[in-house]
């Protein structure tokens, strides 16, 4: 719960540090020659992948082991969560996870994807913090029982 705490407030404050600048193809390709917005760029991808991966991976699994459902597959749990209003729905939580990989993996050939992923994953970053602190929120309330 503490290490998704820490990883929504990282995300945060990187989206507000690089998004206070990037929105167009032609401030991507400003990455190349500005060491300081690369390493902010490279700071919000893998603080979006970590925090779905954190939530997918670990918290999500262990809060349903605590409300007594056995975790499973990925897609099952999301749409554990879904019902359990953890998550707006599983086609956001897979739109998400599309773009990181766009963000992770389109980041040296495509400027355009590139750019076009960061603004989508950007107008995410409420939404996965949102259901990140959704289910920490759940996770003291099972705890304090």
């Amino acid at each position: 719960m503490r290490v998704t705490e820490k990883e929504c407030k990282h995300l945060l404050d990187t989206d507000q540090r690089l998004f206070g600048d990037l929105s167009t193809i032609e401030v991507a390709q400003r990455i190349e020659q500005d060491p300081v917005l690369a390493e902010r760029l490279d700071a919000f991808v893998g603080r979006f992948g970590r925090l779905q991966d954190t939530v997918g991976d670990k918290l999500l699994p262990a809060l349903l082991t605590a409300l007594a459902e056995r975790p499973g597959p990925a897609i099952d749990n999301q749409d554990k969560a879904e019902e359990f209003g953890f998550i707006e729905s599983v086609d956001a939580w897979m739109e998400m996870r599309k773009l990181r990989n766009q963000m992770v993996h389109e980041y040296i050939e495509d400027l355009a994807v590139l750019s076009s992923a960061l603004r989508a994953g950007h107008t995410y970053v409420p939404t996965l913090v949102h259901a990140a602190l959704r289910c920490v929120a759940e996770a003291h309330r099972l705890s304090a029982r």
